[in-house]
């Protein structure tokens, strides 16, 4: 955002944060901005830039909406880039070069890579790169697809359905090809979780591959994989090209399950807490912004633009919508499983949430069956510095929760999860690397 644009009272943004504003001049800005109010904190920011990553996500909602609504600058901090990453590897390397190495400070995230990063287990050389969760982005919402050679098993939360198929590609060396977004990320442990419920072992029955998410429908057009795990729009995408169809939306396996996080680079926080502060107020106004109903279309609007996703409306409406249409005759109006970005305590990083990514990475062999994991959730998860923004913009009570658990988790094959004791869960856990 330039230094000269005016905010339509021949005030500059820059002039509102770098100079000594007075309560007139705040006043002036107060109706140019999207959301009203200006900086509600008394102590400005820092700095008045960060550069946050993103990937062609419907979850990456909040931080381009946060960017194109002016809100970034709302809170003082009108120079935040929001910029587009390749691949979630793309996403760690630019957290390790950071803005000063022109990568990048902190980014819509897979909930799991801010651990793996800050313990160095997917950093170059195992360097560990501490990192701090602020935010939760979104629940629910994500999909598993299947291509449409399995259109007559009509695949849908039981996987078990492909286990035939499957073992038959095997038995003839050409083993189904799976494929999720980053190794120990959300689609890896969705895919995962709905593989082994159905008696598929994930490392052995098939061969699990890595692509990048707007990269998927390609792929499963040259017939690369069999299956697939990722975020929308791409798997209302697959449909529309008739290319397979959906077998389940991930809420189906764990109903209002944590997905994407906003993250930053745990120096640039210590070092910012003010603009960090900004950062946060900025993107949860987006997420209650993104979280309305009536503003669905021009959310769509917005993210499907060239610079952001270059991604046809009619591929993200629908199921931002709560529509679902399967792709093989399965179609659902309001589903309860569309993506939340503000209701039922989405934006908050409930910290039990963490433990269980952690506990699932520990199932397959990402981090050791020893790992503290309430010592490294505490470290990494900042819920602290949530609750202090949603407070500083009169987020409603309700809507800050009481507790940093949200208790024990049920999932569609019955397994539960109980934060304080996750060594049960991995006991009860047939398929799986670890030995609890």
């Amino acid at each position: 955002m330039s230094d000269g644009i005016e905010n339509g009272k021949g005030i500059t943004r820059r002039g509102l944060i770098g100079t000594a504003s007075t309560a007139a001049l705040l006043a002036a800005a107060k109706t140019a901005l999207p959301f009203g109010a200006s900086i509600a904190h008394a102590a400005g920011p820092e700095t008045t830039e960060a550069v946050l990553g993103f990937i062609a996500l419907t979850d990456a909602a909040p931080l381009i909406v946060a960017k194109e609504k002016g809100l970034f600058a709302k809170y003082g901090m009108p120079d935040v880039e929001v910029v587009k990453q390749a691949s979630w590897g793309t996403t760690r390397d630019n957290l390790v070069l950071g803005s000063q190495g022109s990568g990048i400070d902190g980014a819509h995230i897979l909930t799991p890579m801010p651990y793996l990063i800050s313990a160095g287990k997917v950093t170059q050389n195992n360097v560990p790169l501490p990192m701090y969760i602020l935010a939760r982005l979104n629940l629910d919402s994500q999909g598993i697809s299947v291509a449409k050679e399995y259109e007559g098993l009509k695949v849908g939360v039981d996987s078990s359905v492909l286990k035939e198929a499957f073992a038959k590609k095997k038995a003839a060396g050409t083993p189904a090809k799976v494929a999720m977004t980053f190794p120990g990320g959300t689609h890896d442990l969705w895919l995962r979780y709905w593989l082994a419920a159905g008696g598929i072992d994930p490392d052995s029955d098939v061969e699990t591959i890595v692509v990048p998410p707007p990269q998927m429908v390609a792929n499963m057009k040259v017939g690369t994989m069999d299956a697939f795990c990722v975020g929308e729009p791409w798997n209302e995408q697959l449909i529309h090209q008739g290319i397979g169809y959906t077998a389940c939306n991930t809420a189906e396996i764990w109903n209002r399950h944590p997905e994407k996080s906003f993250a930053m680079r745990a120096d640039w926080v210590d070092k910012n807490p003010n603009a960090t502060k900004a950062l946060l107020m900025a993107v949860q106004e987006a997420q209650i912004w993104c979280d309305d109903m009536a503003n669905k279309d021009e959310m769509a609007d917005i993210v499907g633009k060239r610079a952001w996703f270059n991604v046809p409306k009619k591929d993200i409406i629908e199921r931002i919508k709560g529509n679902y249409d399967y792709g093989n005759g399965r179609v659902e109006a309001n589903s309860p499983h569309f993506m939340k970005f503000w209701r039922d305590h989405t934006s908050y990083p409930f910290q039990s949430h963490d433990a269980w990514f952690l506990t699932e990475d520990i199932r397959w062999g990402k981090f050791a069956v020893d790992t503290d994991v309430k010592s490294m959730v505490a470290k990494v998860n900042r819920e602290d510095l949530w609750r202090e923004a949603a407070k500083a913009i009169s987020a409603k009570a309700e809507d800050i929760p009481a507790s940093t658990s949200r208790g024990k988790e049920t999932f569609f094959d019955g397994k539960v999860f109980d934060p304080d004791k996750p060594a049960d869960y991995l006991a009860s856990l047939t398929i799986k690397r670890a030995a609890a």
